[in-house]
């Protein structure tokens, strides 16, 4: 029996990206740092991302874990002893109104894994004061600290929480005493970070190219290509910049196939946008008919998933692909009779 394929997810191909210590370093000067090199790559190490804690309250207890909505990266840096994070979500499009809370969660559970850790080593009350031996912590012990930042990859800007205090309805009188939990949140569609990586500045450029709404879909197209064309992109980040923003694509392909590049990407986004048309309408590809003027998108996207494509050839170009065509659109009348 022949070994099962594995396929490559979305969340996969954008977690094997960041799990490069010279990316993951430099993203992270860019955010802290304003750019200077201050996290070196070769002080970074890997450390598991699915440990989950438990916040205990009486009778009540919740699991905190990585969510499977979330990719989520975990680093250590060995000189300063901080452990860092990348928390991106995977439904890109959505805002997460609750974010500082969420955030507060993952924070709580690795300071919660650190505290459990150190206190397994306490059995007995020996060179321990009362006070220290319930708390299972001597004054002295330290835990690592937590910097956590999240990705945004929307094409809305994000008009949700920043802080927890954001999500409180507190009374002025009340608001110098109840405690605020910031996160660190970047938005792809737009940034100023001072990347040094050069797949690091691709993929930001890339994601500020593809989510900019100002432009038509055409437009953006167009210019992604001749960016990744011109800039000689490397396939690791199409792959990424496609898995952030969640297209439907083949990420196998894309890995095995030499000349796979941008224009493979935009025409499998552009076959995700019919299916996604298929399905808010409840019509079946047998039922509609696609008029466009584009080969690779209209044409190819609308037959990709059974609608019959017409191809709006509106200066007569040759049509050596034998597709049906028209020059105007009132020559469409005689197709559908």
């Amino acid at each position: 029996m022949g070994k099962k394929k594995q396929e490559l997810k979305p969340d996969i191909v954008v977690k094997n990206y960041w799990r490069n210590n010279e990316q993951f370093a430099d993203f992270f000067n860019a955010v802290l740092f304003d750019g200077e090199q201050i996290i070196k790559a070769d002080e970074l190490e890997d450390i598991d991302t699915e440990e989950s804690s438990i916040l205990e309250h009486k009778e009540y207890a919740e699991s905190i874990g990585a969510a499977r909505d979330n990719v989520k990266i975990r680093k250590k840096s060995t000189i300063y002893n901080v452990e860092m994070v990348i928390l991106g979500m995977e439904g890109q499009e959505r805002i997460h109104y609750a974010m500082p809370m969420r955030v507060m969660g993952y924070d709580y559970g690795t300071y919660k894994k650190q505290y459990d850790d150190n206190a397994a080593k306490y059995k007995s009350a020996n060179g321990m004061s009362s006070d220290e031996y319930m708390s299972k912590m001597k004054k002295t012990d330290k835990f690592i600290p937590v910097i956590t930042i999240v990705v945004y990859y929307g094409e809305n800007p994000w008009d949700g929480a920043i802080s927890l205090c954001d999500m409180l309805d507190i009374p002025k009188k009340m608001q110098p005493f109840v405690n605020d939990y910031k996160i660190h949140l970047i938005e792809a569609r737009k940034n100023k970070l001072k990347l040094h990586n050069i797949n690091n500045k691709d993929l930001f450029n890339l994601l500020e190219i593809l989510l900019n709404r100002k432009e038509k879909l055409k437009e953006t197209r167009e210019k992604a290509i001749k960016y990744a064309r011109k800039h000689n992109v490397e396939k690791s980040v199409i792959m990424t910049f496609t898995g952030a923003v969640n297209c439907n694509i083949d990420y196998n392909a894309i890995k095995k196939e030499e000349d796979a590049g941008m224009c493979t990407v935009f025409e499998e986004t552009r076959k995700e946008l019919f299916e996604l048309a298929l399905n808010i309408t409840g019509l079946h590809a047998d039922e509609v008919i696609h008029i466009g003027d584009s080969l690779s998108s209209d044409v190819k996207g609308a037959s990709s998933v059974g609608i019959k494509a017409i191809w709006l050839n509106r200066f007569n170009k040759e049509n050596s692909c034998g597709v049906d065509s028209i020059t105007n659109l009132l020559e469409a009348l005689d197709k559908l009779e």
